[in-house]
């Protein structure tokens, strides 16, 4: 049988980890007793088919949700048991990339990216916009301070999106559905940045995606949700070769629909 736990050779501390989780909408079960950790430096997908639980399985990452029962851990420490101030701080440490991008339609980019700087920081405004050029920069939109969300194309909103994610330096950044709307090409633009992301500056991403694409360019691990219970955790290449069913059906009728 498959890897389906979330113990991960015991090397490394993980930054984030959901334990024994359960998660439901009123009386209905979305997740039932998930554990997963997520692995420093990696890019862990979360897959699974429509209403499985990923993006419920996100926003208990990020704090969004309460578990019904169990724990979510970032950075070692139990989320729902921090104070005001100790979550304060923990925030600060990760970013989030939505589906949409949720960007502000009516601020120019860089009043966008500025927010978290303006929000938790003290900094100058002049430090504040060095910042922010760095960062726009950094997914490959610079001197796109001043424009409008809406004078960008799908790919340069989700970049956008990705630098205000990176605004505060978090180690961990969750991405939902990063290429959501795009073509295959400004897809594959923004998967290379991923990957740039993770190999030049470090950094830990969790992806929820069901392109197949994608997943065989950015993914180390892959978290494959079932009708709400975690079926299997492994490396890529092991998802590709598994006899897990749901995972080995999920990627031959994936591949089948793109041929």
């Amino acid at each position: 049988m498959e890897m389906t736990t979330s113990t991960v050779d015991g090397r490394k501390t993980p930054l984030a980890s959901v334990i024994n989780l359960t998660a439901a909408y009123g009386d209905r079960i979305v997740l039932d007793d998930v554990s997963l950790d997520i692995v420093p430096g990696e890019i862990t997908v979360i897959l699974g088919g429509s209403g499985c639980g990923k993006t419920t399985l996100l926003k208990h990452f990020i704090g969004l949700l309460k578990p019904v029962e169990g724990r979510v851990e970032l950075f070692g420490e139990d989320w729902w048991s921090l104070d005001e101030p100790e979550r304060e701080a923990t925030i600060q440490k990760i970013g989030v990339l939505f589906q949409n991008g949720a960007l502000l339609g009516s601020k120019s980019l860089a009043s966008n990216v500025s927010i978290p700087l303006e929000q938790h920081t003290n900094l100058p405004d002049e430090v504040i916009k060095r910042v922010v050029r760095l960062k726009l920069r950094q997914v490959g939109l610079q001197g796109t301070e001043e424009m409008l969300p809406s004078e960008l194309s799908g790919g340069m909103r989700k970049r956008a999106a990705l630098a205000r994610a990176l605004a505060l330096d978090p180690p961990l950044v969750f991405c939902d559905e990063p290429s959501a709307g795009l073509d295959p090409s400004t897809t594959y633009n923004l998967d290379r940045l991923l990957l740039d992301l993770r190999d030049n500056l470090g950094l830990t991403l969790v992806v929820v995606t069901h392109e197949t694409a994608s997943i065989r360019r950015i993914a180390d691990r892959i978290a494959f949700l079932d009708q709400g219970r975690l079926i299997f955790y492994a490396p890529l290449k092991e998802a590709l070769t598994t006899d897990v069913e749901a995972v080995r059906r999920f990627f031959q009728i994936a591949e089948a629909s793109v041929q």
